[in-house]
């Protein structure tokens, strides 16, 4: 039974911040790595970032690059998103996915488990 929860959602004025946590529990495999994905009303899911197992690599969509920071604690088995210089066009809800095995990639098909989301909105 794997559980995949995230948290830390919320509202904040564009241009604030916000720490998006996830952590997955009773995985299979040891190794796995972690992604965030989103999705706005009436838009596709999109990946927005995503980190191999070892925290050594990491992946940005082109719209969140330099603003989005993932990072992971494996002892907690737990992932974070720190969003800075948040925009009204980051408002969406936020996924936390897990796939098998060290390397990542935005795609959401390779992700196997996934959370429920956490709902982020930015005003303007």
């Amino acid at each position: 039974q794997v559980q995949v929860v995230e948290s830390g959602g919320g509202l904040v004025q564009a241009g604030g911040s916000l720490r998006l946590s996830c952590t997955a529990s009773r995985l299979t495999f040891d190794v796995y790595a972690m992604g965030w994905f989103r999705q706005a009303p009436g838009k596709e899911r999109e990946g927005v970032s995503c980190v191999t197992w070892s925290g050594a690599s990491t992946i940005y969509a082109d719209s969140v690059k330099g603003r989005f920071t993932i990072s992971r604690d494996n002892m907690k088995n737990t992932v974070y998103l720190q969003m800075d210089s948040l925009k009204a066009d980051d408002t969406a809800m936020y996924y936390c996915a897990a796939a098998h095995g060290s390397s990542c990639a935005l795609l959401e098909l390779a992700y196997r488990h996934w959370g429920q989301g956490t709902q982020v909105t930015v005003s303007s």
